[in-house]
């Protein structure tokens, strides 16, 4: 006698995992800043999330990185699972930016502006 049809478990199934997912069934994003040579690479960890569910927004100096649920794709409805807000200072170079996911991490790559458009001091000399 089966109490539970094959059905509903298969259509439960993803809430559940919401919920669970909203409840700290997800482990912890974590967060790290390297500083290379050639820039700064911010290396954000969170297992269980998918490639698809990573967003990277610029706005000004401010980078904000989140990841979302969707039960599908076509859902206007997302719970949020994690977001992580860095200002940036000047000396980086933001039309450069870019985002790569590589093996369980999204890694995102910001170079040094270069040195010539840093600002500087003319010295000024008397006649």
């Amino acid at each position: 006698m089966n109490l539970i049809s094959k059905d509903f478990i298969r259509n439960i199934a993803p809430q559940l995992d919401l919920l669970n997912t909203l409840g700290g069934g997800i482990a912890q994003a974590s967060m790290r800043i390297d500083k290379r040579e050639k820039g700064v690479v911010v290396r954000v960890a969170a297992p269980s999330v998918s490639p698809d569910n990573f967003h990277v927004v610029l706005n000004n100096n401010v980078l904000t990185v989140f990841a979302e649920y969707r039960h599908s794709p076509e859902d206007k409805l997302a719970a949020p699972l994690f977001t992580r807000t860095l200002n940036l200072p000047a000396t980086l170079d933001y039309s450069r930016i870019d985002a790569v996911f590589e093996g369980q991490e999204l890694q995102i790559r910001i170079p040094y502006r270069d040195a010539a458009t840093e600002p500087r001091e003319i010295n000024i000399k008397q006649r």
